[in-house]
């Protein structure tokens, strides 16, 4: 089926003898003498120069220049003309984290994709695609029931409460080094010595 565009108008404007422009989609514009506007050429019979209509068509093409600026997003310049490979980093500082600090437990569904993994592996020994792995257990986890669910949730309980332990234990000797920091920083008193015979 042929697709149904707009038929191209192949005219010749009776007022000017100046070049058509075209636009996009193949509709064609004069320029009329007495006003300077661009007129659709199918329309340019019911064109009227009047000092109404040159009012109306400034006024609309004001109204159209001003709906085009608010649709218009202005790009953000670079502050610096440098490239951004070469700019000094400005962001925040990454936070350094202390490698004794206790880890987060995973959630109930990582603790099945470690079980759903082994499974996984033993079904297919030679499958080494990690991304189907992922999309199988997360299929299968959907699939569950809040029964099925049931033995991992409590499993997250405990490791969960494992952890708030050990943050405890790591926030308690953190909180001993500061405090041993503090009295190793704080001057000591230094005896006045005077001339006493």
């Amino acid at each position: 089926m042929a697709s149904q565009g707009r038929k191209r108008i192949d005219a010749v404007d009776s007022r000017a003898a100046s070049v058509l422009v075209r636009s996009r989609d193949g509709s064609a514009f004069a320029r009329c003498e007495e006003c300077n506007k661009s007129v659709p050429v199918a329309l340019i019979s019911m064109h009227s120069c009047s000092l109404e209509a040159k009012i109306k068509m400034n006024l609309d093409a004001q109204v159209i220049e001003q709906a085009n600026e608010a649709k218009k997003t202005e790009r953000k310049k670079p502050s610096s003309k440098e490239p951004k490979a070469k700019r000094a980093k400005t962001e925040k500082a990454k936070k350094v984290e202390d490698p004794n600090q206790p880890k987060r437990p995973p959630t109930a569904f990582f603790v099945f994709l470690d079980d759903f993994r082994k499974e996984f592996k033993e079904a297919n020994p030679g499958s080494k695609d990690v991304k189907r792995v992922g999309k199988e257990g997360g299929e299968k986890w959907r699939a569950m029931t809040d029964e099925e669910k049931k033995p991992y949730l409590e499993k997250v309980a405990e490791l969960k409460e494992e952890y708030e332990k050990a943050m405890a234990n790591y926030n308690a000797a953190e909180d001993e080094e500061k405090e041993e920091a503090d009295k190793e920083a704080a001057p000591t008193e230094i005896e006045e010595l005077t001339d006493e015979e």
